[in-house]
């Protein structure tokens, strides 16, 4: 399902380290290295070559990357970079101040993510920032908006396969007569939404769709303009198909007026170790456009390599 293209045979961190250093030397970068080396290792192997640059030459190697590279290129490369946990918890800092557009990554996040992920990733802000994910959330996010997330981002779901058709069948009846009042912020409907393993919200949502003969997503489209709503669908989509939710950002990233490069790079650099394959075939399937031919068609110069080195596209 990743895209991440590692070498059978990779050279030992300290080489890595030392190759990298030498393409910050001189009067320009070698950004060509950067991306041969940054962008064929997976996390495990990033953060060995991130701990001995940092003994071999006292300084962390976000902070040369950082006064080497510019721009978008630069944002993907430190994004890459970084631990998934960290790289999460400093764009759930971000988004927390970004209110309406921030929520839908705080989403991504709580909804994408395992549950121990979820731990670390809270575990880092906290290290980080000297407070809780969830402060920041309920300090910033308002109302209704603040009653969704806050569970979202602190659930700890079971992970496994198996299900209870019972309950299936008994908490789809609750959603549909909660979203038939329009009880959309209704305690019960955000309770199974935020504590129900993702197998059994499939298996919630399928009996959803064979007793009232509706995906719950479309019974929950009666006003587009609604927020709230917007959200809550993104939410139910992140749980059951991420890669149709990852498909349409990217979409609407590239497709728009003008390239939404800071959703495009974060979608990315998230998602390349983990299902990219998947959102490439999904994007394929929506768009007859395969994902790097888009990427190539609106982006250029280091930042389109290190977008296509990341995607496994072949010549990068």
């Amino acid at each position: 399902m990743a895209t991440l293209n590692v070498p059978h045979e990779i050279p030992p961190a300290p080489e890595d380290s030392e190759q990298l250093r030498k393409a910050f030397e001189g009067w320009g970068t070698n950004e060509a290295t950067i991306i041969s080396i940054l962008a064929h290792r997976n996390a495990r192997q990033r953060g060995l070559i991130r701990q001995h640059y940092a003994e071999q030459y006292g300084e962390d190697l976000l902070a040369s990357l950082d006064k080497e590279l510019s721009s978008d290129f630069e944002r993907a490369v430190l994004q890459w970079t970084l631990h998934p946990a960290e790289r999460d918890a400093l764009l759930a800092n971000e988004a927390t101040r970004k209110r309406t557009s921030g929520h839908y990554v705080l989403v991504e996040i709580a909804c994408t993510r395992t549950s121990r992920d979820l731990f670390l990733v809270r575990e880092d802000y906290h290290a980080r920032f000297k407070r809780s994910l969830e402060e920041d959330v309920a300090y910033n996010a308002t109302g209704d908006f603040r009653k969704l997330l806050v569970p979202l981002l602190t659930a700890y779901r079971y992970e496994g396969p198996q299900i209870n058709t019972t309950l299936a069948n008994s908490e789809a009846k609750i959603l549909h007569e909660k979203i038939s009042e329009k009880a959309y912020n209704d305690e019960d409907l955000i309770r199974i939404l935020t504590t129900r393993s993702k197998a059994q919200l499939n298996a919630t949502f399928n009996n959803y769709n064979d007793l009232f003969g509706n995906p719950i997503n479309k019974d929950l489209k009666p006003d587009p303009k609604d927020e709230y709503l917007s959200l809550l669908r993104a939410a139910i989509k992140c749980l059951t198909f991420p890669e149709k939710y990852f498909e349409k950002v990217l979409r609407l990233s590239i497709k728009g007026l003008g390239t939404d490069e800071e959703a495009l790079t974060r979608v990315v650099v998230t998602r390349a170790e983990v299902d990219m394959q998947r959102i490439k075939e999904e994007y394929y399937r929506r768009n007859s456009e395969p994902l790097d031919r888009a990427i190539e068609g609106d982006t250029s110069g280091d930042y389109e390599r290190m977008l296509l080195a990341l995607i496994g596209h072949e010549s990068s």
